[in-house]
């Protein structure tokens, strides 16, 4: 593991770590998505991943698999925590839509 912050990053942020990664990248006229996997590491709120080597394109009707590698971003208590408070907030966004009956036309 290397931490490029020192102390102040051990507060605020993790620990950066380098590792492989899986990407699977489909588009076809059934699925259009794309999975990266770090392998070897939980990720946990308000970690980021940073992949690295990915296309940056595919073909339509193509599917895709490939090892790379990954910088993982680790969060320190305080961005987990803020992560984890924030995202309540987030959640509750959810409740206001609409799910109210349509108005009678007259």
């Amino acid at each position: 593991m290397t931490d490029h912050w020192g102390v102040g990053r051990a507060i605020f942020g993790g620990k950066t770590v380098e590792v492989p990664c899986t990407v699977e990248i489909e588009r076809t006229a059934e699925y259009f998505f794309a999975n990266a996997i770090p392998e070897g590491i939980e990720l946990r709120p308000g970690d980021r991943v940073l992949v690295h080597g990915t296309p940056d394109h595919v073909e339509f009707g193509e599917k895709r698999a490939f090892a790379t590698t990954a910088t993982v971003y680790l969060a320190g208590p305080i961005e987990r925590f803020w992560t984890r408070w924030s995202a309540l907030f987030e959640v509750t966004e959810l409740y206001h839509c609409g799910f109210e009956p349509k108005e009678v036309a007259a």
